[in-house]
């Protein structure tokens, strides 16, 4: 199989879905990679390095969507990109169709096998997600603390005060791995911290982690209301796989806090978590203000520590892509659960009920798709 890297094309997004690493153990597994030119320049890769390691280098993005068996990506494609979609092509990335609707369409029209790397699933966890949900969540509060600074917009606060003045507040909405990770920086910054999930079995565990660093509450309006309006940032960071992120900070919440206070909204990707965020921002414009409060809302953090975030990504992509690669898309998803989670499209239908359910597709299971004759 050819498994082809293009180069990223959203707005600073310097991550690559492939390191010189990657490509040799695909390559070790008999698989040919193919990778745009200059794709790996962002994350301090050069094209050297990935020809070394076993890679062809080609000079246009065209080129490798017309090559390549299997597309692998970071972020989801653009709309410029759609015209490089086909039937049977193989697409393995972060896809986010919930909120994306224009590119689950596309994805339908063109019969393209779309894996998305966040809905990847062993047991109760997200693996492909993990290690991005890991850097969003401890960058969330390195930003939050940059525009808490008067400079920026902010009220003027440092998180972990100073002998004789109080410590800054920090409200983490959603206790999964995207808000145990901002709460450890925040922790280690010293600020207050709360930490705010729906699920008592989760907040015992992470009482059991931070101990009285950190205020566990229970995901209510009133709790919300009330650790939102003390806060100077707040970060929120529930996702339900595949869905819709729901909207638990409404827009009474946010104007109760005192003006120059900062919103992270992490959960953008999935159409956030805040009733004030009505618009993913970018690293080139990454903030608005609504009622006095710092708004940042950037879709893609990861992209900000690409070296890190894209070495952490493959380290987990790689090995499925092996699987995939290795036993042909078909017969990797008949052969294994997580991969089979994955799979967002298949042969037209939408085969992610979630997806179907908030886009008003027919779902269609992925086994249904399977046992069609000439599928």
């Amino acid at each position: 199989m050819i498994i082809g890297v293009p180069r990223e094309i959203k707005n600073n997004e310097n991550r690559v879905a492939m390191t010189p690493a990657g490509v040799v153990n695909l390559v070790s597994a008999g698989q040919e990679v193919i990778i745009e030119k200059g794709a790996g320049l962002g994350s301090s890769f050069t094209d050297d390095e990935y020809t070394n390691s076993g890679a062809r280098i080609i000079e246009s993005a065209s080129d490798v969507w017309a090559e390549a068996d299997m597309i692998m990506k970071v972020k989801e494609p653009l709309e410029s990109e759609y015209q490089y979609f086909r039937k049977g092509l193989i697409l393995f990335t972060y896809l986010h169709l919930a909120n994306e609707p224009e590119l689950a369409k596309a994805l339908v029209e063109h019969e393209v096998t779309a894996i998305a790397y966040e809905t990847v699933t062993v047991g109760r966890t997200l693996p492909l997600l993990t290690p991005m949900s890991e850097v969003a969540g401890r960058m969330s509060v390195q930003k939050g603390a940059h525009y808490l600074e008067k400079s920026q917009g902010g009220k003027g606060v440092v998180l972990s005060g100073i002998p004789g003045v109080g410590r800054g507040t920090v409200t983490i909405i959603g206790g999964g791995v995207v808000g145990a990770n901002a709460a450890k920086i925040a922790v280690g910054l010293g600020a207050n911290v709360n930490i705010i999930d729906l699920n008592p079995a989760r907040l015992r565990e992470l009482d059991d982690i931070f101990g009285d660093r950190v205020q566990t509450l229970m995901s209510n309006p009133l709790n919300i209301a009330n650790a939102v309006k003390e806060s100077d940032l707040v970060i929120g960071s529930v996702l339900i796989p595949g869905r819709k992120a729901p909207k638990l900070v409404t827009e009474e919440m946010v104007k109760s806090m005192q003006p120059g206070s900062v919103i992270v909204d992490v959960a953008i990707d999935q159409g956030g978590n805040f009733e004030t965020v009505d618009h993913p921002t970018t690293h080139d414009d990454p903030i608005y203000e609504k009622h006095g409060i710092l708004h940042y809302a950037v879709a893609n953090i990861p992209g900000a520590v690409p070296r890190t975030a894209t070495i952490g990504l493959t380290n987990v992509t790689v090995p499925y892509a092996v699987q995939i690669a290795k036993k042909g898309v078909e017969e990797a998803i008949k052969s294994s659960e997580p991969i089979k989670a994955g799979v967002n499209v298949l042969d037209g239908k939408i085969t992610l009920k979630v997806v179907a359910e908030d886009l008003g597709y027919e779902y269609v299971s992925v086994e249904d798709v399977l046992a069609t004759p000439n599928h």
